[in-house]
């Protein structure tokens, strides 16, 4: 699919550097990168080429897809930079690498991972909150991966920590067929 490069929909994915215990994670991670491609969009990622994070990218190439990658350089090799995208930023720091990322994408995904996708979560999720962007944030709960997650944001506002529409700032999604969709919806 052609598009301009003023239509096209740049999808920041934040996920795991670990293939995690289910298969459905990496298959998901595979599927997400086809979408992207098949879709004519740019994956903004985190530029690793281990776990999901090299699944995506990797699914994403090989259907033709654009890809941007972002990675310090502390992990370099930690996270085996995958020097053969599209764009590749090294950057001084983690700071700087989700900054990078941020400002580069207009939507962002959320698929497994461990505390560093929940890190970049939460701080898109309280860049919103403030009023700092307005862009969608999807958490793709594959095999109710995310159902903590939500339980805690939960009870967070049970307890009187965050306002009742904390839980309107992200849309948590359990398919890759609805998070296309949800994706396609940004453009109309």
């Amino acid at each position: 699919m052609s598009q301009s490069a003023q239509s096209l929909l740049s999808v920041c994915v934040y996920c795991g550097a670990r293939e995690g215990g289910k298969p459905a994670y990496m298959a998901a991670a595979t599927d997400l990168g086809r979408v992207i491609a098949d879709e004519g969009w740019r994956l903004v990622y985190g530029a690793g080429d281990v776990g999901l994070m090299g699944a995506v990218a990797r699914a994403t190439q090989a259907a033709g897809g654009d890809t941007f990658g972002v990675i310090p350089v502390h992990l370099m090799n930690m996270e085996v930079g995958k020097r053969d995208l599209t764009s590749f930023v090294v950057t001084e720091n983690m700071h700087e690498r989700k900054k990078v990322m941020f400002m580069n994408s207009d939507a962002i995904v959320v698929l497994p991972g461990g505390a560093g996708s929940l890190d970049e979560f939460f701080e898109v999720l309280t860049w919103k909150q403030i009023g700092l962007h307005d862009k969608p944030i999807f958490l793709l709960s594959i095999d109710d991966y995310w159902a903590p997650l939500n339980a805690l944001i939960e009870h967070i506002i049970a307890q009187g920590f965050a306002a009742d529409t904390t839980t309107q700032l992200y849309k948590t999604i359990s398919s890759i067929e609805a998070l296309t969709e949800a994706l396609r919806a940004i453009r109309t």
